[in-house]
């Protein structure tokens, strides 16, 4: 399962990441790794907000960089309640063993107002490559 947990608060929006290698889809060899990482959206504001657009800057061990933009999150663009949460799982592979992953959701409150809920930086590590401590 995974390593390690995520989370970040902006505007009383908490996010939290979960990522995981997935050994059975990726090809070490070919220079395929695939990761999954479950999403966790909490609206513990006192106002109702939706979430638009996704907007993912994803880094491999080379530094090379990959950006990602899209309307909602896994086909959907949830409204949530105070109090709710809104849970998805996605993916990304890389041909790298390692890399990062950080990014903002564009949200809108119930009064019109559009903000960015910043994503936590999250670290995709296989057990392909020896962990670096930063």
């Amino acid at each position: 399962m995974a390593d390690t947990t995520y989370s970040q608060t902006t505007r009383d929006i908490r996010i939290t990441v979960e990522p995981y290698y997935l050994e059975d889809q990726s090809s070490p060899g070919e220079d395929h790794y695939v990761w999954a990482y479950h999403v966790r959206i909490e609206n513990v504001s006192n106002q109702t907000v939706q979430l638009l657009n996704r907007h993912w800057y994803i880094t491999d061990a080379m530094g090379r960089q990959q950006e990602v933009s899209g309307a909602g999150v896994v086909g959907e663009q949830p409204v949530l309640d105070p109090g709710e949460t809104f849970e998805y799982t996605s993916g990304t592979p890389l041909h790298t063993p390692s890399g990062i992953m950080v990014g903002t959701y564009e949200m809108r409150s119930e009064t019109g107002e559009h903000f960015d809920v910043s994503i936590p930086a999250f670290s995709l590590d296989s057990p392909h490559q020896p962990v670096q401590l930063n």
